[in-house]
């Protein structure tokens, strides 16, 4: 059971996200809050597995909430779910210790998905954000790492990972299953020497395409 904890402003889609949690297999919503303050003095009590959290909050912002709750509580695991796709937030949150970034566009599907690939440790991304950070790496001069090293099927997962494909979706399109590809992906980190899928992503693009950007 993945429990998650919500912090978002509207009321309507912080309602509407409690009810998609609580509904789906597997996963319980821990707490819901409307505002930054009142996370980092709930946070703590609820030890959540995952947050899901909104950049534009009244008050503290949802950046600054992932800074300070990440300090208070190691090993916290948050996702952003936000409107904003601009490279400045992005880094920002990233910087700040969130583990993924979403769009709220994001369907249910997809995000249930991320929230377990978070779980498993991923680092879950829009297709759309994840070029955006791989375009910034290219853009400032960020060297990729060679990946001749990678076997052959290493290389086919890291691939699909670099389309934007979500875990269950690599496993599915290469008939094996999550877990092996869950261990697929951690050597593919362990090669490249990376511990996200934005960095392997970008060394990978990188290294196929280096001028792009």
């Amino acid at each position: 059971m993945i429990s998650v904890s919500i912090v978002e402003d509207n009321e309507q889609v912080r309602t509407t996200l409690g009810r998609l949690i609580n509904r789906a297999e597997g996963f319980r919503c821990a707490s819901q809050y409307s505002n930054a303050e009142a996370a980092l003095e709930g946070l703590p009590r609820d030890r959540p597995d995952v947050v899901l959290m909104d950049i534009n909050l009244p008050g503290m912002n949802g950046v600054e909430c992932v800074r300070r709750a990440k300090a208070a509580i190691p090993g916290l695991q948050v996702v952003m779910l936000t409107v904003y796709e601009d490279t400045e937030n992005i880094f920002a949150a990233l910087a700040a210790g969130a583990s993924g970034y979403l769009l709220k566009r994001t369907s249910r599907a997809e995000l249930l998905e991320a929230i377990r690939e978070v779980h498993r440790g991923g680092s879950p991304m829009t297709t759309h954000i994840a070029r955006k950070v791989v375009q910034s790496f290219q853009r400032t001069g960020a060297s990729p790492q060679p990946t001749e090293n990678l076997s052959p099927r290493e290389a086919e997962v890291l691939d699909f990972l670099a389309r934007g494909f979500l875990y269950k979706e690599i496993a599915d399109n290469l008939g094996i299953s999550y877990e092996t590809v869950h261990t697929y992906i951690r050597r593919i980190y362990e090669k490249l020497q990376v511990r996200t899928r934005t960095e392997a992503v970008a060394k990978f693009l990188g290294h196929r395409d280096p001028g792009a950007g």
